[in-house]
């Protein structure tokens, strides 16, 4: 690894633990360890470390680090904590939340062949080849792997899907851009009787989900 990667990672983490509300040691430690260069296009690895959003293809983009940060923290992840992701992109949050909760713990939903395809070889390369990805419209979730603790999306819906909601066990948590013009990020804790406890994060930009 670069040390010019290494030490711009490192000011990142500086950044985001100053300025961010980040709460958790281990979101912290996880946006340490994940190697944000390998997952952005050769054009714009010089940038990999800057904190804003960068385009990786097929309409996608990666997200801002602090936006990262803010969700992997939101979620209050635990190790062992089963986490269904909607929308990998190129895989960087899903691996971030894998150094939180286990490479093993972490069942992603990628609309395009192209970028599930990439995300697959990107993470096995980089020693996150236990995450699973499986092409398809996040809007159905992965049922054949829940319940899961929590479950986020990386891409803007109307509202929460209800195939999403209801494989999140109740108490689990979910979080997602929710609006089809202006977006707010949405925290919310699934009841019992299936219903959501929300709460608005402020507002956001995402790309809109596919499918």
């Amino acid at each position: 690894m670069s040390t010019d990667f290494e030490a711009a990672r490192e000011s990142l983490v500086s950044r985001l633990a100053s300025r961010q509300r980040i709460e958790r040691e281990s979101t912290l430690e996880a946006m340490g360890a994940v190697p944000r260069h390998e997952f952005v296009p050769e054009r714009h690895r010089q940038e990999a470390y800057a904190d804003r959003p960068l385009p990786i293809g097929d309409g996608a983009t990666i997200s801002a680090p602090h936006m990262v940060a803010m969700m992997v923290d939101e979620l209050a992840l635990e190790p062992g904590d089963r986490v269904l992701e909607v929308g990998t992109g190129c895989g960087y949050h899903a691996a971030v939340t894998a150094e939180v909760v286990g490479a093993a713990n972490v069942f992603s939903v990628e609309y395009s062949e192209q970028l599930a395809a990439q995300a697959r070889e990107r993470l096995d390369r980089l020693g996150y080849g236990d995450i699973s990805i499986r092409t398809g419209d996040g809007r159905e979730g992965w049922p054949e792997h829940a319940p899961y603790d929590a479950a986020y999306l990386t891409c803007a819906a109307a509202e929460f899907p209800t195939a999403v909601v209801e494989q999140v066990r109740p108490g689990g948590r979910l979080l997602a851009p929710i609006g089809t013009g202006s977006q707010r990020l949405v925290g919310a804790t699934r009841r019992a009787d299936g219903s959501l406890e929300t709460q608005d994060l402020g507002g956001v930009r995402f790309v809109r989900m596919q499918g």
